[in-house]
C-alpha cells in the first residue's frame, strides 16, 4: 500500500507539532516523526483528501505558522525510512523489542520485531503505553484480542506472558502480513492474525482487549469492544491525547458499563484501562 507524506514546516516547534499532530489524526494520519524544521504525518493514500487537509484551522491564539508539502511514499521508501530510524527499545526494564540487525540482549520478554510500514515499532509513545500496562497485567490463560495491531507487538507480548489464545486485527493489508510475519519470527504461529476491523472479530469473548487506534475510531467501535469483552475483562485503549480526548473516552465507555482502572500517559499521549464490571 502507497502512503501520503504530510510535510509540515511548523514555527514554534514544539507546541506547533503538538497542536499538528492531534489535528492531522482526527483526519487519518496513523504514524508521526519530528524533523529539524517540523512535523512529517503519514497517512494510507486511499485515505487522503487534500480538501480535508486544507479545512485545518489552527486557533489563531496559539500563534502558530505552518506550511506542508504533500510527497507520495512508495512501499519500498517508507521500508527504508523506518530502518533507517528504527532502533531497538526498552520497556520497564523488562522488555526489548528489535530487529534482526540489532545486537541481542537479555531479557525477560525479547520480541523481535521486521517494522516495515506497519505502527507497534514501540518507538511511538502510545505503543510503549501500552506494553507498559500490559506488563504489569496479568495474561495466563487469559483470551487477548489486539485492535489495530500493526506489527503485533502487544499480540506476541500477551503470548509471551501466558495468554492461551490471541487474536491480532488490522484493516491495512501490510500490517496484516507485517503481524503474521512478525509472528512466525517470534514462533507465534499461533496467534491468529485477521486481515479487517471490529466487524471482523471472531463471534467470542475475550479476557483482555487492547484498542491502539485513534479517538474517533475507539469512539465508534468501543461498544463492540464491550459486546466481545467477558464480565470482569478489561479492556486498554490508546491513541489519544489528554484532556478533551480522554475525556470522551472515558465518558463513552461509562455509558457502556465499563469502570475506569487505570491512566498513563506520556507526552500528553495518553492510555486508558477499563474493567467490565461482572
Amino acid at each position: 500500500m502507497d502512503y501520503i507524506e504530510i510535510k509540515c514546516k511548523v514555527s514554534p516547534m514544539e507546541r506547533g507539532c503538538e497542536i499538528l499532530t492531534a489535528l492531522l489524526g482526527e483526519i487519518g494520519c496513523d504514524s508521526f516523526m519530528e524533523w529539524e524544521e517540523g512535523l512529517s504525518a503519514y497517512i494510507p493514500e486511499k485515505d487522503f483528501s487534500e480538501a480535508e487537509l486544507q479545512q485545518i484551522k489552527l486557533p489563531a491564539e496559539a500563534g502558530i505558522n505552518w506550511s506542508y508539502e504533500i510527497i507520495k511514499v512508495e512501499d519500498q521508501d517508507w521500508n527504508a525510512l523506518w530502518e533507517s530510524n528504527y532502533e531497538p527499545v526498552w520497556i520497564d526494564g523488562r522488555c526489548y523489542i528489535h530487529a534482526p540487525f540489532h545486537p541481542a540482549e537479555k531479557a525477560e520478554y525479547d520480541i523481535l520485531i521486521e517494522p516495515k510500514m506497519s505502527f507497534g515499532t514501540a518507538h511511538h509513545e502510545t505503543t510503549s503505553l501500552m506494553l507498559s500496562l500490559l506488563l504489569q497485567t496479568e495474561c495466563e490463560g487469559k483470551r487477548v484480542l489486539d485492535m489495530g495491531c500493526g506489527t503485533a507487538v502487544l499480540a506476541i507480548l500477551s503470548k509471551l506472558k501466558g495468554a492461551v489464545q490471541v487474536t491480532a486485527i488490522d484493516n491495512d493489508e501490510w500490517a496484516y502480513r507485517n503481524a503474521m510475519e512478525n509472528c512466525a519470527n517470534n514462533n507465534m504461529d499461533d496467534i491468529h492474525c485477521i486481515l479487517g476491523d471490529a466487524q471482523s472479530i471472531p463471534m467470542q469473548k475475550y479476557d483482555l482487549i487492547l484498542a491502539n487506534i485513534n479517538r474517533n475510531i475507539l469512539l465508534q467501535d468501543m461498544e463492540t469492544y464491550v459486546a466481545h469483552l467477558e464480565k470482569g475483562g478489561k479492556l486498554f485503549m490508546s491513541g489519544f491525547y489528554e484532556g478533551e480526548d480522554s475525556l470522551s473516552i472515558k465518558q463513552k465507555a461509562e455509558s457502556l458499563g465499563l469502570t475506569h482502572k487505570e491512566t498513563q500517559s506520556k507526552n500528553r499521549w495518553t492510555t486508558l484501562g477499563f474493567i467490565l464490571q461482572s
